[in-house]
Parts: structure tokens; sequence; C-alpha cells
């Protein structure tokens, strides 16, 4: 199985072969409330690194989800416009929001390990 990597953003990636599936952490959904909108990115869309990506709207708040990588969108995830409460019941797994092709794997080394993030949400307090 890949490892997931965290951003300061709440963003994960978790890397596929040369693809990485973008998402928010299960943090970052708490701190939302329930996600009733998510706008998604077009297929073929390039996104850089700490440049928004997608945006989730919540019953709190609309925040940017920021891309933790550069790379092009291969595939979004349609199943979140029907049913966006995914995003709260599932963040790190089906409630994904898109999948890249990496530009540039060296970016990966910037992010967090799972240890590493949750001691920077220890911090948060």
């Amino acid at each position: 199985m890949s490892e997931t990597r965290y951003s300061k953003d709440h963003e994960y990636v978790r890397v596929e072969g040369d693809v990485a599936v973008i998402g928010i952490s299960d943090y970052a959904q708490s701190q939302l409330g329930d996600v009733v909108y998510v706008e998604l990115p077009e297929i073929g869309t390039k996104v850089a690194q700490g440049k928004e990506a997608a945006v989730v709207e919540s019953v709190k708040a609309a925040s940017e989800v920021f891309a933790p990588i550069s790379g092009e969108v291969v595939e979004v995830n349609g199943a979140l416009e029907a049913t966006p409460a995914t995003v709260n019941d599932d963040p790190e797994g089906k409630g994904w929001f898109i999948k890249l092709k990496i530009s540039d794997p060296k970016e990966l080394d910037g992010l967090m390990s799972a240890d590493a993030y949750d001691a920077f949400l220890e911090t948060l307090g």
C-alpha cells in the first residue's frame, strides 16, 4: 500500500504509480462540518503546487482545496456531485477529489508523513 503524505493546508496525497490521489484530511472535513457541495476541475487542467485545485462548500463556509503537488488532472470524483457528504463519511477513501499525473515527484518530499501530520495537528490544539 502506498504511503499517504499531508500538507499544512490539510490536503493529502496518496501515490498510486505515477498518479496522485488528492483529497482533504479527516481533520479538515471535521473542521468544515457537513459538506454540501464540491466543485472539481476539468480533466486535463494543470494545477500548481499550493494553488487552488477544487472548492468545497460546507454548512459553515466555502474553502479552496489547494494542490499539495503539481500535476495534470486525469480523473475527478464525479460521485461527489451527487453525494458531497462522502467527504465527511470517508475523506481519505471514497471522498477523494482528484487524481493527478505527477509533474514533479520531488514535491512529495516537502509533504509530511502521517506521523509528522499527527504531530502537526497536536500543535493546533
